[in-house]
C-alpha cells in the first residue's frame, strides 16, 4: 500500500482543508510539507469557489511539533546546506499566512511548538482547547525563535514575550489568548461541530449570512479559560526582564523573591549562551522593526549562520539523538559569547537575502480586512 501523503489536501464544499499528516511525528514539518501547504493556499486564494481554510493536525496528539529537526542536525553535521532552503520556504509560508485574502483558520489543540506556532498563529483565528501546549522552545537546541515568532513575541505586552523566548516555556490556552497567539477556547470534543459550522458558514460565503452566524456559535459554545498566570506573573517577569542583557536577566531572576522567578534563573541558565544572547538581541531588534517580513528576514539570517555552528548540532543531539538531556554548549558561559560574536548572526547575506521585508502585501495581517468577522483578534486595540 502507498503511503499516505504528509499533508492531506482536500475540498469540502466551500472550505478549503489543509491537515499535517505525520501524526508518529506529532506532525513534524518538512520542506515537501511547507511546499503543498504553500501551493494549496495559492491555488486557492486565487479560487472563488473556496471561501475559507482550515489547518489541523491528524493523530491527535497536536497540531505540530515544529520542525522536522533530526534533518536539521544531520544536514549541519554533513555540511549539507539543505535547511536553508527548508526556511526560506517556511519563512515565505508565514508570511503568505499573515496576509492571506480569506479566512484562515488554524486547530491548536494539543502539541503547538516552533513551526507549528509559524502555521497557526499568524492565521485570522486560531483555536485553542483544553488540550493546547504552545511554545518556541528554540534555546534548548541551541537555536532562536522563528517563523516569525520573535514578531509574535515582541508583541505580546511587557516583558512576557522575553521570559517564553529564554525559557522556551510552554503556555496553555488562557495564556496563549492573553498574548494574542489564540483567539477561541472551544472543547476540544466541540471540535467536529466547529469544523461542521465553519464548512456551512463557508458554503454562505461568509459574508451577512455566514460570518455572522459562526461569530453567534462561538459565542454559544466558546468555554472561558480562566485567568492567564502570566499575566499575573508580570508584577516579576516585567521588572526582571526588562534588562539589556541576559546577564543582568539572569541575576535579577536569581535576586528575585518570586519563586517562579528563581526558577526561570534555572531554565536559562541550561539554555546554549550563544542562542539566548542571540535571541534576546532578536527580540529587542523585532520592536524597532516595521512587521512580520523584516522579522523574518532577520531570522533567517541567524538561521543560516546557526546551522554550521556547534550548538545547534550538539542541542538537538542531546534533545533527540542520544536523548541524554546533557548539552555541551560552546562556549558554555554567557561571559564568553563577545558582542562581535553576536553580530555575525545579524549580517546581511547580499543575494541570499530573503526580502520579505520588502515584499508588497508580505506585511502583519490586518484583522479589518477579508477575514471579517473570523478575525476577532484587536490585538492592537488591547496594547
Amino acid at each position: 500500500m502507498p503511503a499516505e501523503p504528509a499533508v492531506l489536501v482536500r475540498r469540502e464544499g466551500a472550505l478549503g482543508r489543509i491537515t499535517l499528516n505525520r501524526p508518529k511525528a506529532i506532525n513534524a514539518l518538512t520542506t515537501g510539507m511547507v511546499q503543498a501547504i504553500d501551493a494549496a493556499l495559492r491555488t486557492w486564494a486565487a479560487d472563488d469557489g473556496i471561501a475559507a481554510v482550515l489547518v489541523d493536525g491528524a493523530g491527535g496528539r497536536g497540531l505540530c511539533a515544529g520542525g522536522d529537526i533530526r534533518f536539521f542536525h544531520d544536514c549541519a553535521r554533513r555540511g549539507d546546506p539543505a535547511p536553508k532552503a527548508f526556511w526560506a520556504a517556511e519563512y515565505r509560508l508565514n508570511a503568505l499566512i499573515s496576509t492571506y485574502p480569506k479566512p484562515y483558520v488554524a486547530l491548536m489543540d494539543g502539541l503547538v511548538m516552533g513551526g507549528g506556532i509559524g502555521i497557526s498563529a499568524h492565521g485570522a483565528t486560531r483555536i485553542v482547547t483544553e488540550r493546547s501546549v504552545l511554545s518556541m522552545p528554540e534555546v534548548g537546541i541551541g537555536f532562536v525563535p522563528d517563523v516569525g515568532g520573535t514578531h509574535l513575541l515582541a508583541r505580546i505586552p511587557g516583558e512576557i514575550g522575553t521570559h517564553l523566548a529564554l525559557t522556551g516555556a510552554r503556555i496553555g490556552a488562557a495564556d496563549a489568548i492573553a498574548c494574542g497567539l489564540a483567539d477561541h477556547h472551544l472543547p476540544s470534543d466541540a471540535l467536529p461541530a466547529f469544523v461542521a459550522a465553519l464548512r456551512e458558514a463557508a458554503g454562505a460565503g461568509l459574508g451577512a449570512g455566514g460570518a455572522g452566524p459562526l461569530a453567534r456559535w462561538y459565542a454559544t459554545v466558546a468555554v472561558a479559560t480562566g485567568p492567564s498566570s502570566l499575566a499575573a506573573d508580570r508584577a516579576w517577569i516585567d521588572p526582571c526582564y526588562r534588562h539589556g542583557s541576559v546577564e543582568e536577566i539572569l541575576a535579577a531572576l536569581t535576586a528575585s523573591p518570586a519563586p517562579a522567578a528563581r526558577a526561570a534563573a534555572e531554565e536559562i541558565a541550561a539554555k546554549s549562551p550563544t542562542s539566548l544572547k542571540v535571541t534576546l538581541r532578536a527580540l529587542r531588534s523585532a520592536r524597532a522593526l516595521p512587521g512580520l517580513g523584516a522579522c523574518l528576514d532577520q531570522e533567517y539570517r541567524i538561521a543560516c549562520v546557526l546551522l554550521s555552528t556547534h550548538d545547534l548540532v550538539e542541542g538537538i543531539r542531546a534533545a533527540v539523538v542520544d536523548k541524554d538531556r546533557s548539552p555541551r554548549w560552546s562556549p558554555d558561559r554567557l561571559d564568553d559569547v563577545t558582542a562581535e560574536d553576536v553580530d555575525r548572526f545579524f549580517a546581511p547575506l547580499g543575494d541570499a537575502e530573503l526580502g520579505l521585508g520588502e515584499a508588497g502585501g508580505l506585511g502583519p495581517a490586518d484583522d479589518s480586512g477579508p477575514g471579517g468577522e473570523l478575525g476577532l483578534r484587536e490585538r492592537e486595540a488591547a496594547r
